[in-house]
């Protein structure tokens, strides 16, 4: 079997994916994405999907190259959607020079999706030391081992560095990776997509304008 083959032979959903789902009404569709997100991820928390607070972080550099990563979103507060990383890796520098970027969450047992967009900005100093401070040691560690994304020359060296930062980890919990910091994209439009059989889906959109949300369905 070809490789076309074998991918067109997967099923997109698991069967019986919308069973007991509260399906998306425009009509009744609250007034901010935030609180149809809320909504949506308790969903996603109630059915048991894995890591319902993760999603890819797509970037562009100054030169316009994309890349995209998978990572878990810290908070939405208003119109802010936090997640942290290291500002010295490719996520940090591509921000740095290209502050729009993308978040997607893909919720497969639900049929669902959701697509936030808008400008990223990083915040202060603090914010980014009391997110690595609330990381497990494990986590912290992984920070603590080496300059992310640079070449390595073997997994032996990055067990001894990984155990070596662990020991400090678990000894110091104020030992700190500097270049750690929170980041808030501030949404401008946050799309929310549900398969729906028979139909093939509904798309609900909110735009931000300076009065506020504006609304509206896209076709698929």
């Amino acid at each position: 079997m070809s490789m076309r083959e074998r991918l067109r032979a997967l099923p997109t959903f698991p069967a019986g994916f919308a069973d007991g789902r509260v399906q998306l009404d425009p009509a009744t569709a609250p007034a901010t994405p935030v609180d149809l997100f809320s909504r949506w991820l308790d969903e996603a928390v109630e059915v048991g999907a894995p890591g319902a607070q993760a999603a890819v972080l797509s970037t562009a550099d100054g030169d316009g190259v994309v890349t995209a990563r998978t990572l878990t979103v810290k908070d939405v507060v208003g119109d802010d959607w936090w997640f942290a990383s290291s500002s010295a890796g490719p996520k940090g520098r591509a921000l740095e020079q290209n502050p729009h970027a993308a978040l997607t969450f893909f919720w497969p047992a639900l049929g669902r999706q959701v697509r936030v967009t808008g400008c990223v900005r990083r915040a202060p100093a603090q914010a980014g030391a009391r997110d690595f401070a609330a990381r497990p040691p494990q986590s912290r560690a992984g920070s603590l081992a080496g300059p992310q994304s640079e070449p390595l020359d073997s997994t032996e060296t990055l067990q001894r560095a990984y155990d070596d930062a662990l020991a400090r980890a678990e000894a110091d919990p104020s030992v700190l990776d500097e270049s750690w910091s929170a980041y808030a994209l501030t949404a401008d439009e946050v799309e929310f997509w549900e398969s729906v059989p028979g139909r093939g889906a509904t798309r609900w959109v909110y735009r931000r304008r300076a009065d506020g949300w504006v609304t509206g369905l896209l076709w698929p």
